[in-house]
């Protein structure tokens, strides 16, 4: 068992997303920063919501990824944990992250657990993960443990095992998660 917590933003490495490779990637509607604040972390989860012109996290569509090219800077300063959208780095506030949608069988590692950090410096609780150990997306859009099926608090949510217990390539603890619901 390790406790999956971080330091500065959440990071994911897309070992397998079919929505790559099958052009299942939307990144066209503004975030509701009022529903999601106005810091959007790769490895949150969002509902791309076209009939209200947002992504959000209450729309009628599926969970999807943010996974969100990273704009660093100084690779020799900065690292995955340094990126994050912040919509004051956005003309007029304004975030347009890229949603991938997840099917049976992706795979992917992240430690986006325990929301969102306030900087790249914050510290983020996180939570107890080990190998078989089941997560779901939260009513926050970030990932939690469930212990069944049942406990899934977000409506229509997809379901990860962890695979297996890791570190992200900035040595942080992570998770390698496949979708198996």
């Amino acid at each position: 068992m390790a406790t999956i917590s971080r330091t500065g933003f959440a990071q994911v490495e897309p070992n397998h997303l079919s929505g790559i490779v099958t052009g299942q990637i939307l990144a066209q509607l503004p975030v509701d920063t009022d529903a999601m604040g106005t810091i959007i972390e790769n490895g949150r989860f969002a509902k791309y919501d076209y009939a209200n012109g947002a992504v959000n996290l209450s729309g009628a569509g599926e969970w999807m990824l943010i996974y969100n090219e990273e704009k660093l800077y100084d690779e020799r300063k900065q690292h995955h944990k340094d990126f994050a959208m912040i919509a004051s780095n956005y003309s007029d506030g304004e975030i347009v992250p890229r949603l991938i949608s997840t099917v049976l069988g992706d795979v992917f590692t992240t430690n986006a657990f325990g929301g969102c950090a306030e900087s790249d410096s914050a510290t983020v609780d996180g939570i107890d993960l080990e190998v078989g150990d089941l997560v779901s997306v939260g009513e926050d859009g970030y990932l939690e443990k469930v212990d069944a099926e049942a406990d899934v608090t977000a409506d229509d949510a997809p379901i990860f095992q962890v695979a297996k217990v890791y570190t992200m390539a900035d040595s942080q603890p992570g998770v390698k998660l496949m979708r198996i619901k």
